[in-house]
């Protein structure tokens, strides 16, 4: 297999990320669930990560899984796009996702529509306010900035915080946060880069709900 140097230049980093966090091969591989065996050869440069095990080196590492995409070399086109252009992007998410037999989802607006009405009602409750509060912060450190639908996630989260806005309206911003927070997407979210285009399009979702609402 020949060696690709972005492989060289994931496995140089996942060395220092180990060695800083004093971690052996072996350890992370109990950590992840993925054989020694495996990352020695993703270290090495033999072998390319797929998001599923980049998303597990994220999480066991502590570094932005955008950074681990970004060093690994894969496209970062995505995060370019638009509001315009997301609800655009539709049929290539479901051409990605029937070509790549990932997952079995199909994928359509409607679908994130309807989970995000499931979300406004959990919205509500002492519950759902305590895991938006509790959890946002964290879920934003722990993908860093993907997307131009941060800046806009972040408006809504001090919106909510805040207080700024009717029940109707709260429980609307809600919906957008809890669906960002939480990992059951219409898309995963280690599906990168497009795991995070189905919280971009209901954002711009719930945005168009608010303007409709005023």
């Amino acid at each position: 297999m020949t060696e690709d140097k972005s492989d060289k230049k994931l496995g140089l980093y996942m060395k220092k990320l180990l060695k800083e966090h004093s971690l052996s091969m072996r350890k992370l591989s109990e950590l992840t669930n993925i054989d020694t065996a495996t990352i020695s050869r993703i270290i090495n440069g033999k072998r390319k990560a797929n998001p599923v095990h980049l998303q597990k080196f994220a999480e066991h590492l502590n570094v932005p899984i955008s950074e681990l995409f970004v060093v690994a070399g894969y496209s970062m086109e995505q995060e370019g796009l638009q509001q315009s252009d997301l609800l655009k992007s539709v049929e290539s998410i479901q051409n990605f996702l029937e070509s790549s037999n990932i997952i079995d989802n199909q994928f359509s607006i409607v679908s994130v529509d309807c989970q995000l009405a499931n979300y406004e009602q959990y919205a509500q409750t002492e519950e759902g306010k305590g895991t938006i509060l509790n959890n946002f912060g964290e879920k934003l450190k722990k993908i860093g900035s993907i997307g131009p639908f941060i800046s806009q996630l972040k408006d809504l989260y001090e919106k909510f915080r805040l207080n700024r806005g009717t029940s109707r309206e709260l429980a609307i911003i809600g919906s957008a946060l809890i669906y960002f927070i939480v990992s059951v997407d219409v898309i995963p979210d280690y599906i990168f880069p497009i795991g995070y285009i189905d919280d971009a399009i209901a954002v711009q979702i719930v945005t168009k709900s608010l303007t409709v609402s005023k």
